[in-house]
């Protein structure tokens, strides 16, 4: 299919951590000029790594197989990583975007963390690329940009805003915590959801703060840096708050590792300071970058060297309950409560 400014190849590789605009894409893609007589119907694949063989071999024949009757196939693949681990497997993909019979398509959807610069999949994206396809990145807008992106949503629905609305939803969501290591995929879906519903509720007037307040839960990202930062800073009630958004996703081991080398590195940093060394010198001595170092050295300031060993001694109890070790509590609740109940006597006491 020839490719001109105003309608490319019926072939996309979006990528990013913005899962809303990624989907709003592929809808875009279907419905637009690539497919000049009807868009296409929608056909997901598997991308279970055990059924490998099998997807390319259906991808295939559905992209290479023109509709006699009605409209084609928009092959969607959410998650091509499995499809490409062999290199005979990427080779056989990249030959059926070639194939493509007319009125067919293929999309792939690719959901990454924040911060990713590069396509997963490089050598498929390139291939993308080269055959006339859209590639693009789409990253979740965060803070004033997401209260923007907001505003601009709703418009597109004809949802009106009273002044102020979009930025306490766009804080419900999440779009103004700053750590880089939150999970915003879900933020634009979450967004426009609350969006539709909170239209429901208004009617016929604009949508204000106070119905925000209201109606939407807060569904604010959990952050393991912001975590192990509020336990540093024996900020017990922060701690747990974001304790409880980290446990349903974040495997036990994880959190016990940040915890441990957190509890470590102030132990070391509580020593040199006890000893007389500057907290500008940890830069050297522990060779660490200089906002770093200047952290630290505030949050050892907030524990004493015997609660420091106490908090390093549950955190060893706290692995013998995830572990398992016989007598330890079993049991999802029971070790989200050993986690609590470790913030609540060792960052916390008393509070």
């Amino acid at each position: 299919m020839p490719t001109t400014s105003a309608a490319r190849a019926p072939l996309a590789y979006f990528w990013g951590d913005d899962a809303y605009g990624i989907e709003a894409a592929v809808e875009g893609l279907r419905t637009g000029p690539a497919f000049q007589d009807s868009p296409p119907e929608r056909w997901r694949a598997a991308t279970d790594p055990n059924l490998a063989a099998r997807t390319l071999a259906e991808l295939r024949e559905r992209a290479a197989t023109g509709s006699l009757f009605g409209s084609g196939t928009l092959a969607i693949v959410a998650n091509p990583g499995p499809l490409v681990r062999r290199n005979e497997d990427r080779d056989a993909l990249i030959e059926t975007l070639a194939a493509l019979a007319p009125g067919n398509g293929v999309a792939f959807a690719v959901e990454t963390d924040s911060g990713v610069k590069d396509p997963p999949q490089k050598p498929l994206a390139e291939a993308v690329r080269a055959a006339g396809g859209d590639v693009r990145r789409f990253e979740a807008p965060r803070e004033g940009a997401l209260a923007a992106w907001i505003e601009a949503r709703a418009r597109e629905r004809h949802i009106a805003l009273a002044a102020g609305t979009a930025k306490e939803l766009a804080t419900r969501v999440g779009g103004f915590v700053r750590e880089g290591d939150v999970d915003r995929r879900e933020q634009g879906r979450i967004a426009v959801g609350e969006l539709e519903k909170l239209a429901l509720h208004a009617l016929d007037r604009a949508i204000t703060t106070d119905d925000v307040r209201a109606l939407v839960s807060e569904a604010v990202p959990g952050s393991i840096w912001a975590f192990v930062d509020a336990v540093g800073m024996r900020q017990g009630a922060k701690a747990i708050a974001l304790l409880e958004r980290l446990l349903p996703d974040t495997p036990e081991p994880v959190l016990l590792a940040v915890l441990h080398r957190r509890i470590r590195e102030l132990i070391e940093v509580e020593d040199r300071l006890a000893a007389g060394e500057a907290p500008g010198s940890l830069v050297r001595s522990m060779r660490l970058v200089p906002f770093r170092a200047e952290m630290l050295a505030r949050q050892a300031q907030q524990w004493s060297a015997r609660d420091l060993d106490a908090a390093l001694e549950g955190l060893v109890e706290l692995d013998s309950i995830v572990k398992g070790v016989p007598g330890s509590p079993a049991g999802d609740a029971q070790h989200r409560l050993a986690f609590t109940l470790w913030v609540r006597d060792t960052v916390a006491p008393g509070g």
